[in-house]
């Protein structure tokens, strides 16, 4: 069982920045792909940012290159999301997931969510 807590979420003006961290439990979490989503209310879920198992090939949503940038400290069993050049429109509960296969396609496991709110 792998259990994921994020946090580092707040509120912070338009332009501002934000890093959040996601720590994750479990010895095989250098073999993880993980995985950044978002929720904003009344909207589905969507996909944020994603790095696989050896922390290369990073992937963004188109809305957020460029300003957000995924990384990863397998040390440290951690995950982070810096956010930088943040918009009203990034206001939503982000969530951390991970992809056991390492594939960034399988999301077994998620974490609860950190408030994130941006305001204008």
């Amino acid at each position: 069982q792998v259990q994921l807590v994020e946090s580092g979420g707040g509120l912070v003006q338009a332009g501002g920045s934000l890093r959040l961290s996601c720590a994750a439990s479990g010895r095989t979490f250098s073999s993880y792909a993980m995985g950044w989503f978002r929720q904003a209310p009344g909207k589905e879920r969507e996909f944020v940012a994603t790095m696989n198992w050896s922390g290369g090939r990073p992937y963004y949503a188109d809305s957020v290159k460029g300003r957000f940038t995924v990384s990863r400290d397998n040390a440290k069993n951690t995950v982070y999301l810096q956010m930088n050049s943040l918009k009203p429109e990034d206001t939503a509960v982000y969530y951390c997931a991970a992809d056991p296969s390492g594939r960034a396609s399988g999301w077994a496991y998620w974490g609860q969510g950190t408030q994130v709110t941006v305001s204008s």
